[in-house]
């Protein structure tokens, strides 16, 4: 009746395992996952409010000013700043991402059939995994020494 299709594979373990689930076990398959979730939506939040709060200081720090130098010099810290969270950001989700990863792989692991045989494929995934995250890092701690060591350009003087 079930052929070897990726949903007819999860229909035939559906119907296999029906009888034995009971709401404990469905609780304890779906828990992982709702971590997870809970987890993305507590880091958006937090990543929220951190640019909530950068905007409303840089807007009340512009407020009532008349110089236009000033007024720059406030925008272009307001920008270093958020390129700066925007880095941070970048970092956390990608933390959270290769964390998920390598809990899904441990999950896996276990799950498998053959655990000792899956090991190996594992350790490497997770190592490409934490690899990918170093990497990205380490091109925005480049990044940012770019963007810091680079001078603003002269003006160019006007001609009549």
């Amino acid at each position: 009746m079930f052929k070897n299709t990726p949903f007819e594979a999860i229909a035939k373990t559906m119907s296999e395992s029906a009888p034995t689930m009971t709401p404990e076990a469905m609780q304890n398959a779906i828990r992982p996952m709702q971590d997870n979730l809970k987890a993305w939506a507590d880091l958006a939040q937090n990543q929220a409010k951190e640019a909530q709060a950068a905007l409303t200081d840089t807007v009340e720090s512009i407020k009532g000013i008349k110089d236009p130098q000033a007024a720059f010099d406030i925008m272009k810290a307001s920008a270093e700043a958020g390129m700066a969270m925007f880095a941070k950001n970048l970092k956390e989700v990608t933390s959270l991402s290769v964390d998920q990863f390598h809990s899904g792989i441990d999950a896996a692991e276990k799950a498998h059939p053959a655990p000792e045989a899956f090991a190996q494929v594992g350790k490497s995934l997770k190592a490409a995994a934490s690899t990918a995250e170093s990497t990205l890092d380490s091109m925005l701690e480049k990044g940012a020494t770019a963007m810091s060591a680079a001078a603003p350009a002269p003006k160019a003087k006007k001609t009549r």
